[in-house]
């Protein structure tokens, strides 16, 4: 897969292509049904394989107090669109200026450029500037332009609609199996690991990476069973998100014991991987009693990571 980042630089690498359009938040399993179905088509039309997403989130620019709570990081993003396999991925840079765009004249603009046979759009997709740009419009553009409209029906999971909404509220509430189910993975927020107080280690016998987060949407304040990716091993572990209202100072932070591990992880990147929530975070009345919470958490932790395998 070859990653583009302007009109101009992916022009000379194509002669057509099956494309989709979209934010992709999350790359779930919806977005997974549209990629699939470009791959199939295009394989099908001996075309390449197009996604077409934008950076930053059009919301950033168009309007920033509505901005959602995102995801994937940008970086995120492209690791999950690249792992499917994929020909093209093109990311244009979301501006003022091609927010101003017309429906219209953006869809000629791709079709002059990327020669496209066919797109592949999401039920509720709309683009171009008042979001003009429907299904139903580009079946009109394609009758002018020669290419296909391919519009996908909604993905369920049970009764569930898969969108990035849901998953984000889903986030928010801590249900991590039930976010596994719609985004087809674990969740999972990138960090580094900075100089903590050590309490877990020094007071408590269960020394944890702090990490500061580079993912803006954190779940719910508690205690996680989770998995550790640390140089592209993964480990077993239990993350502690919320305010360690136990001792006095009452700041968040995100704390990670990582079982069986010792190595020094202060400056590293590290990913974890959210997979079942085990309680609420609660004060204890000293370090002792935490100390045991803390062992009963990690057995809980333990038992839910070894069947989840």
């Amino acid at each position: 897969m070859k990653l583009f980042y302007s009109l101009k630089q992916i022009e000379d690498h194509i002669e057509d292509s099956v494309v989709s359009i979209g934010n992709y938040d999350g790359v779930h399993k919806g977005h997974q049904a549209l990629f699939n179905v470009t791959k199939e088509r295009a394989r099908t039309l001996n075309s390449k394989s197009v996604v077409l997403t934008f950076n930053p989130h059009p919301l950033k620019i168009m309007q920033p107090e509505k901005t959602p709570l995102l995801i994937t990081t940008f970086e995120q993003k492209l690791d999950l669109i690249k792992s499917l396999d994929l020909d093209f991925i093109l990311c244009l840079p979301f501006t003022k200026e091609l927010s101003d765009i017309t429906a219209g004249d953006f869809v000629k603009i791709l079709v002059d450029t990327l020669k496209i046979k066919e797109f592949v759009i999401g039920h509720d997709y709309a683009f171009g500037k008042g979001r003009k740009g429907s299904a139903q419009f580009l079946k009109e553009a394609g009758k002018r332009y020669g290419f296909k409209v391919r519009q996908l029906k909604p993905v369920y999971e049970g009764e569930m609609l898969v969108s990035s909404t849901a998953i984000r509220n889903l986030i928010i509430e801590g249900n991590m199996p039930l976010v596994k189910r719609l985004l087809g993975r674990n969740y999972r927020i990138r960090g580094t690991v900075i100089h903590g107080k050590n309490r877990g280690g020094r007071l408590l016998g269960f020394p944890t990476a702090n990490i500061v987060s580079q993912n803006d949407l954190i779940p719910r304040s508690g205690v996680y069973a989770v998995s550790v990716i640390v140089d592209s091993m993964i480990y077993y572990g239990v993350t502690n998100i919320g305010i360690n209202p136990t001792f006095p100072e009452h700041h968040f932070s995100i704390e990670t014991h990582i079982l069986d591990f010792k190595d020094n992880l202060e400056g590293k990147s590290i990913e974890i991987m959210f997979v079942e929530r085990i309680r609420s975070e609660q004060p204890f009345q000293g370090p002792d009693s935490l100390a045991f919470q803390i062992k009963l958490d990690i057995q809980k932790a333990l038992e839910i990571l070894s069947s989840s395998d």
